[in-house]
């Protein structure tokens, strides 16, 4: 039995199956890694969040490093391994999408109960007031007069609705993470390097509770040893013969 038919068995059982994404799923959709040698941190420091609060010099690099992966995010489409997930999200065979990904191409594709452990880069939120508005007119804004933007409500400091370093992950979407995690009976973890915390101790969890984990990446990643199945392949293909396996089941 062949990796791939061997998930689409477990996949077809499995009562409570949760799937978990890193950049590995979206960089077949045209999207770098932050960390690849063409991704932004190749060339440039993240910003903290700390500095991005106390200095109008940090703030301006961060818009800067935000526009320049923004053109990467309004130029990509979903791919094989986004249409796939939303296909088995709809067809019952999982009960979400946790992700690391800030793109929003999971919803793009049709995936309806995603996680956004690190927020998303599809709007920019107010730090005082909480408003919130698409990115897009934002950026250009910032691109057109070099100036960081500020709220249009109250003046206050802007930044995209991501998790940057140095700051807190979304409690709410932490805890739900958490507790569709440690109850789901299959945990697919897909194009994630597993090295960033806390995100990486979802499959952990998941496998210490008594579920299956499955990592699928092209590298591999430190979980490996405790996973039940690993595929060091690409997201897309891997999934497209999952899919194909579970029909000739049918």
């Amino acid at each position: 039995m062949s990796p791939q038919e061997q998930l689409a068995d477990w996949l077809g059982a499995a009562k409570k199956a949760v799937c978990f994404t890193g950049a590995g799923i979206s960089t077949e959709s045209g999207i770098p890694d932050f960390r690849s040698p063409g991704g932004i941190w190749a060339t440039s420091k993240p910003v903290y969040f700390d500095d991005f609060l106390a200095s109008a010099a940090a703030r301006h690099e961060y818009w800067r490093q935000k526009a320049v992966a923004h053109r990467d995010f309004a130029e990509s489409q979903p791919n094989a391994g986004h249409r796939v997930l939303a296909r088995w999200e709809r067809d019952g065979l999982i009960q979400g999408v946790i992700t690391q990904n800030i793109d929003g191409l999971h919803q793009d594709a049709g995936s309806r109960k995603v996680l956004e452990l690190h927020g998303t880069a599809r709007w920019i939120a107010c730090l005082d007031c909480g408003d919130r508005q698409p990115a897009d007119p934002l950026v250009e804004q910032f691109l057109r007069e070099d100036a960081v933007p500020t709220c249009s409500q109250c003046g206050g400091l802007l930044k995209h609705a991501t998790v940057s370093f140095g700051q807190m992950l979304p409690e709410d979407v932490l805890a739900e993470a958490i507790a569709l995690s440690g109850g789901a009976d299959l945990f697919l973890a897909l194009g994630s390097s597993l090295v960033v915390s806390p995100a990486n101790e979802l499959p952990k969890l998941a496998s210490r509770e008594g579920g299956r984990l499955v990592i699928i990446n092209r590298d591999p990643t430190p979980l490996d040893a405790i996973a039940d199945l690993v595929i060091h392949d690409a997201i897309g293909k891997t999934l497209v013969a999952v899919e194909d396996c579970l029909k000739r089941k049918v």
